[in-house]
C-alpha cells in the first residue's frame, strides 16, 4: 500500500529502526513502490547498523544471496552473527549452516552442531532436522541413535516430512536390531 510506503518513508527518516526494516520489506516486496533489492539492502543495512535484530538476519540473507549487494560470504556470516548472539532463531541457523560450509567461516562441525541447536531448541523446524543429522552422523556432536531420533521426532511433529522419513527409517533399524522375543 502506498499510504503505509509514505509513513514508513517519513518515520524511516525521523530515525524509527522499525519503520526502516519495515522499508525494507516493502522495497523487498514490492508493497507500495516497485520492488528494489538495491533499496531494500541499503534499508535493512541501515536498520542491522542501528541494532534492529530481523533486519541483521535480512543483510546477510541479502548478502549470501547477492539481493541487492554483491554476494559476500563473510559479511553474510558476520550479520548472522549479530542477529544469533541475539537470539534469532532463522539466523542462528542460518550461521551454524555457515560453519557447517566453510561459508565465510572456517568450516567448523562443532560450531555448526552449537548453533543449530540453538535454533533447534527454539523450535526451528529445518535446525532440529540438521541436528538430528548431525547425530546421526556424530559430525560436531557425539554419534546418537537416540539423540538423532529425538529431534527427527520434534521436526516431524512440525510436519518435516524428511524428518518423517529419517525417523521412521531409525525405528525400523532400532526394532531390526532388537532381539525376537
Amino acid at each position: 500500500d502506498e499510504g503505509a510506503f509514505a509513513w514508513f518513508s517519513k518515520a524511516a527518516v525521523q530515525g524509527h529502526t522499525d519503520a526502516l526494516h519495515q522499508l525494507a520489506l516493502c522495497h523487498a516486496k514490492g508493497w507500495g513502490t516497485r520492488a528494489d533489492e538495491s533499496a531494500a539492502a541499503r534499508c535493512y543495512r541501515q536498520a542491522a547498523d542501528q541494532g534492529h535484530v530481523e533486519a541483521s538476519w535480512a543483510i546477510g540473507m541479502a548478502y549470501e544471496n547477492g539481493a541487492g549487494v554483491d554476494q559476500d560470504d563473510e559479511l553474510a556470516a558476520q550479520w548472522y552473527r549479530a542477529a544469533a548472539v541475539a537470539g534469532h532463531a532463522e539466523a542462528q541457523f542460518s550461521y551454524g549452516v555457515c560453519f557447517s560450509l566453510g561459508a565465510g567461516v572456517p568450516q567448523d562441525s562443532e560450531e555448526a552442531a552449537r548453533w543449530c541447536r540453538k535454533a533447534a531448541e527454539q523450535g526451528h523446524t529445518e535446525a532440529q532436522f540438521c541436528l538430528a543429522r548431525l547425530y546421526e552422523q556424530g559430525k560436531g556432536v557425539p554419534r546418537s541413535d537416540a539423540e538423532a531420533r529425538g529431534w527427527y521426532s520434534k521436526a516431524a511433529e512440525q510436519g518435516h516430512s524428511e524428518a518423517r522419513s529419517a525417523l521412521d527409517a531409525a525405528v525400523a533399524a532400532s526394532a531390526a536390531q532388537s532381539p525376537k522375543a
